[in-house]
């Protein structure tokens, strides 16, 4: 896992609710960009830091672009932080 990538990916508000979007199932860009106040170029280089970060998966479908969550990246993550706080797990 990618920590420095990750935790960047995170820090942005903007970032986490796409995320948040995309909890409800995949979405194309033009989507998720009619959510925020900001250009579609700025939604392009937030879901580019996501999909580096591997907390995002995309898939071409025709002429438009579906974004769907990583979970697994996501189970690793959240099993990483409830280690830092000393949690255990089975």
């Amino acid at each position: 896992m990618g920590v420095q990538k990750t935790i960047k990916a995170l820090s942005d508000p903007i970032r986490r609710e796409i995320l948040e979007l995309l909890k409800a199932g995949r979405l194309p860009a033009g989507e998720i960009s009619n959510h925020f106040p900001v250009s579609g170029a700025a939604i392009s280089k937030h879901l580019s830091i996501l999909r580096e970060a591997d907390l995002i998966r995309d898939t071409r479908e025709g002429k438009y672009i579906y974004y769907e969550l990583n979970t697994s990246v996501l189970e690793e993550v959240m099993l990483w932080i409830s280690g830092l706080k000393g949690e255990k797990h089975d």
